[in-house]
C-alpha cells in the first residue's frame, strides 16, 4: 500500500474551492472536501491509475463536469509514496500556485 503525502499548497487549494462553494452557496460544502479526500485514497492500493501529465506527473480526475476535480500529483516508486501537488475544479485552467 502506497503512502499519500499532500503538499502544503492543497490546503490552499481546499480553501480556494470551499471559498468557490461557498459563494454559490453549495449546500454542506465540506462534503465536497471529504469526496476528494476519499478519491485521493485510491491512490494507496492504485498510484498509476491517473492520465499521464508533464514532467513525470499524473492527473486523478475526480467526479465530472461542473462538479468535478483534478489532482496533480507524482508517485514515486522508489519510496512507494504519492505526493499530492495540487488540486483544482475541471472547470479551472492550469493549477495555482504552479
Amino acid at each position: 500500500m502506497s503512502r499519500i503525502e499532500l503538499a502544503s499548497e492543497v490546503g490552499d487549494d481546499f480553501d480556494r474551492i470551499l471559498e468557490h462553494l461557498a459563494q454559490y452557496q453549495v449546500e454542506n460544502p465540506v462534503l465536497c472536501i471529504r469526496a476528494i479526500i476519499e478519491a485521493l485514497n485510491v491512490l494507496e492500493h492504485n498510484p498509476m491509475i491517473g492520465r499521464p501529465a508533464i514532467n513525470d506527473k499524473r492527473e486523478l480526475v475526480i467526479g465530472r463536469s461542473s462538479h468535478g476535480y483534478v489532482a496533480l500529483y507524482r508517485y514515486v516508486v522508489e519510496v512507494d509514496t504519492v505526493f499530492v501537488l495540487a488540486v483544482r475544479s475541471q472547470q479551472e485552467a492550469g493549477y495555482a500556485g504552479l
